[in-house]
């Protein structure tokens, strides 16, 4: 891991969660104890841990992989603030913790989860919602209806790039994004993980924080790349990098005539700060956590 920020708190009401940013994996780790203290109510952080400690022994009795492959690592106790090592959890492995923990403020969270497994067999089904409800989710973060129908062409436009890598040699997943890697610096100058840090982002999607000139530049590369390899016909990833590189010098070209033309850099630092999947989470956490609970309104 190359953790960074570790130990950056996310506060609820009067109580924190730690959490260590991976750059490397582009992965949030939150600590587990501090989650389960928040949904439990739990008295101090003692309380916490020893409900942990159980909880944790009966999922891996059960053969839960999710949370036997739970890693650890150094935080400060709250208690002396030394480090110890702490147990930590994926957003994925942290949504599955919490559907084993019966309490109040953790049923919206089964509940959301149930939602999303629902939807996403709907989309299964028809494919066409998957467009319709990213073109809502986009509308509802208060992008503009010309940025939208922008993001979803370049989506298009990757799946046709990704498509003919695949008929070309090339495998899903680190091919892939080594290859994206070579058109997007060939295009801006930057490889994806320099241009997601001159936007500050960490786990959210680059294209989500791309202005509509810099989503067609990107699109302009991706789509050029896909049809050189339709042309030169490249045979695994060591070809495919020399067409990539190809296609995306030409988007690269575009580029400097139009900021020649304006005077102004078409890749800037600004983002459309789109919500990260932490903060996906951290929001359903504090949404439970302010709810109104009518029994204790009045103690």
């Amino acid at each position: 891991m190359a953790i960074l920020e570790n130990d950056k708190l996310q506060k609820f009401e009067d109580q924190s969660i730690r959490t260590a940013w991976d750059e490397e994996q582009e992965e949030w780790y939150f600590s587990v104890v501090d989650v389960v203290g928040v949904l439990t109510d739990s008295a101090d952080f003692d309380t916490a841990r020893k409900y942990w400690n159980k909880l944790k022994q009966r999922l891996v009795a059960e053969g839960n992989q999710l949370v036997t492959n739970c890693p650890q690592l150094k935080m400060k106790s709250p208690k002396d603030g030394k480090r110890y090592k702490t147990d930590v959890a994926t957003t994925e492995q942290l949504l599955r913790i919490i559907q084993s923990i019966p309490s109040k403020k953790a049923e919206p969270f089964k509940m959301w989860l149930a939602q999303v497994g629902r939807e996403r067999i709907e989309e299964i089904i028809d494919p066409e919602l998957t467009i319709e409800r990213a073109l809502a989710t986009y509308a509802k973060k208060g992008y503009p209806a010309e940025w939208i129908n922008q993001r979803l062409q370049t989506i298009r436009a990757r799946k046709e790039l990704t498509d003919a890598w695949n008929d070309h040699g090339v495998q899903e997943g680190k091919e892939y994004a080594i290859l994206t890697d070579e058109v997007t610096k060939a295009w801006s100058g930057m490889n994806t993980r320099q241009y997601k840090n001159l936007k500050g982002l960490k786990k959210e999607n680059l294209r989500d924080n791309m202005s509509t000139l810099e989503l067609a530049l990107n699109m302009l590369a991706e789509a050029t790349t896909t049809e050189l390899v339709k042309v030169q016909n490249p045979q695994g990833l060591a070809e495919n990098k020399t067409v990539a590189k190809q296609g995306g010098q030409i988007a690269g070209t575009a580029r400097k005539s139009i900021e020649a033309q304006t005077g102004r850099p078409v890749i800037t630092s600004g983002n459309a700060k789109s919500l990260m999947l932490n903060t996906a989470v951290v929001s359903m956490i504090e949404d439970v956590v302010t709810v109104d609970e009518p029994d204790n309104k009045n103690e």
